[in-house]
């Protein structure tokens, strides 16, 4: 998961033999234009585009794929790539050209940095300015999904105890110890943007008994079953958390790091291509935290293929079209 770029992640060369990566395929499925017109300046743009390697982040490179086909681009795929540092380095030297990237991931993981800043906008434009002078990475486009930390609970569980945000539990700590219930993975047990970094800025303790440290996919049905634990770590796009009907907790101090989805491009590909930016900018707008938990539980629950869930999402909006028989990867 994205989360693992939050500490010190074991990255292999740039070199694409030392990553593994092959020179890319072409785009998996056909589309056509849409309210995405075919650009004249991008008309045989040859544009390699990348993702990390979870549910996610293979969707999103997919949805820039199908939009840059339809804009006219000869797309090439590199999607899946495995470790955050890995796509990071592909990016920085010329293997792929763009790809979707979370402003607290470059922040803290790629930059360096140990604060967060809690405006989502002011987050952005920090990691804009920085990246670009170090890094010759252009942020634009940045989109209102959020994929960030929350506490998930069962929805009859937050019902009865009344809880809402996160300063909710402190109360539930005061009044009844024994029902602070958590499971949360290592890493966030101990980390400082983790678990004692929300007791720190809450004002609470949660008594060490009752933390359980589990794998994420255990955690979310932990919550669900509502036996282990009362309150999970989650992350706020993640498809169970529809699939489980799961409730989540506000962050009503904005402690958890902005984690928008914004596009990265290399500098000089956006210098010669700045229509690959206009090309995605409604795309973007359209990117929610709601849209896209549907389209992750599509492939985590439902089980459909990232390209077609892709696909599907951008002829819903109608970005790009279908022509003939449709065929798809499922």
């Amino acid at each position: 998961m994205r989360r693992n770029t939050l500490v010190a992640v074991l990255a292999c060369t740039a070199l694409l033999s030392g990553c593994g990566l092959s020179a890319g395929s072409s785009v998996p499925l056909d589309v056509k234009p849409g309210s995405i017109r075919p650009v004249a300046e991008l008309r045989g743009v040859e544009v390699t585009v990348g993702s990390k390697d979870f549910t996610e982040q293979i969707v999103l490179g997919y949805i820039a794929e199908f939009a840059l086909t339809a804009a006219g681009a000869k797309v090439r795929d590199l999607t899946n790539i495995s470790g955050s540092n890995s796509q990071r380095d592909a990016l920085t030297s010329g293997q792929i050209d763009l790809v979707w990237e979370y402003t607290g991931t470059s922040w803290i993981s790629y930059l360096g940095n140990t604060d967060p800043i809690p405006d989502a906008v002011e987050q952005f434009e920090a990691v804009r300015k920085a990246d670009l002078a170090t890094n010759k990475v252009v942020w634009t486009n940045m989109a209102p999904l959020d994929n960030t930390y929350s506490f998930g609970m069962n929805k009859k569980t937050a019902q009865r105890l009344g809880v809402k945000k996160i300063s909710d539990i402190g109360r539930v700590i005061r009044e009844n110890p024994a029902e602070a219930t958590f499971c949360v993975e290592t890493e966030f047990a101990n980390r400082n943007d983790g678990l004692p970094g929300v007791e720190k800025t809450y004002g609470f303790t949660v008594p060490k008994e009752n933390i359980r440290t589990l794998a994420t996919g255990a955690i979310y049905q932990a919550v669900a079953d509502g036996k282990t634990c009362n309150f999970g770590e989650v992350f706020t796009t993640d498809g169970r958390l529809l699939a489980l009907d799961l409730a989540t907790t506000e962050d009503d101090k904005q402690f958890f790091p902005r984690y928008n989805a914004a596009l990265n491009i290399r500098q000089e590909t956006h210098e010669q291509h700045p229509q690959i930016a206009e090309v995605l900018k409604p795309v973007a707008d359209k990117l929610t935290n709601d849209a896209m938990l549907k389209l992750n539980a599509q492939v985590d629950v439902d089980g459909k293929d990232p390209a077609d869930v892709a696909r599907g999402w951008l002829v819903e909006q109608g970005f790009v079209t279908l022509t003939g028989p449709v065929v798809t990867r499922g």
